[in-house]
């Protein structure tokens, strides 16, 4: 072939540090708004980045040049770097580890709509019944339970 042709889209799903909560709904577009510039200076898509107060969703189209963990650590980072000195946030952190999912071109529409819809889908489940259903979902086994939520 010629050609490199792909089609990559990533679910990232992380956490602040204990899950506290930090991301209120009055920053929390200023930090989705900031991690989509954060994919795009990178060369990848945000197609839509999302959550509540202590956790993201962060729907992705990645050039093949990427891992998932690269992008994962550059996105952490530079959010994490501007968090604390633009929002004054110091104490600010995410949580070490990350979820992350293949999605299908044809399901981009419906984890779009998800993402959306996590403040109306929080007001019913707690992020740790949220993470361990998508795990489910993938069917990834999570091993050890002490080391799920950190």
């Amino acid at each position: 072939m010629a050609n490199t042709y792909s089609s990559l889209f990533y679910h990232l799903v992380f956490s602040t540090k204990e899950r506290r909560t930090f991301l209120k709904p009055s920053i929390e577009n200023r930090v989705w708004d900031f991690i989509g510039g954060i994919a795009r200076h990178n060369g990848l898509t945000p197609i839509k980045v999302g959550g509540v107060e202590d956790h993201v969703h962060a729907l992705l189209l990645s050039p093949p040049k990427y891992s998932v963990s690269q992008i994962a650590k550059f996105i952490k980072a530079d959010s994490s770097r501007w968090i604390k000195s633009e929002l004054g946030k110091t104490l600010f952190s995410w949580q070490d580890g990350y979820a992350a999912f293949s999605v299908n071109k044809g399901t981009v529409p419906k984890v779009k709509r998800y993402i959306e819809s996590q403040r109306e889908h929080h007001g019913r489940m707690s992020f740790e019944s949220e993470y361990r259903r998508l795990l489910d979902l993938h069917e990834i086994d999570i091993g050890d339970e002490r080391y799920l939520f950190g």
